[in-house]
């Protein structure tokens, strides 16, 4: 039995950090945070027309799917200003602040 449960327990702490790390590879959330407020904020508060966007206004996977397939399609121009690396970076820390993440934000 307790062979069994020290499997089980390794199974999801291996599942939990793949999980993580698919979300940016490699990417570092305080140097996304700190280009989330320059970049997206901008544009994304409440009292401008793009409208709020805080990490928690997605799920992981809805974050992972904006950054795999999305692109910023509303305005292309966004991404294409940022290199490969600030975009994983930005994509972390939504990623690890998301809706159903362990630590929800608001980025205030």
């Amino acid at each position: 039995m307790m062979k069994t449960t020290l499997q089980l327990g390794v199974l999801l702490l291996a599942t939990a950090l793949a999980a993580g790390s698919y979300a940016a590879d490699g990417g570092n959330p305080k140097k996304g945070k700190h280009l989330y407020k320059k970049e997206c904020k901008v544009c994304h508060s409440q009292s401008n027309a793009a409208g709020e966007l805080t990490p928690m206004s997605k799920t992981m996977a809805q974050w992972d799917r904006f950054f795999d397939k999305d692109k910023h399609k509303a305005n292309p121009a966004v991404f294409e200003k940022l290199s490969e690396k600030d975009l994983k970076d930005v994509q972390q820390f939504l990623y690890d602040h998301a809706a159903d993440s362990a630590q929800p934000q608001t980025c205030g």
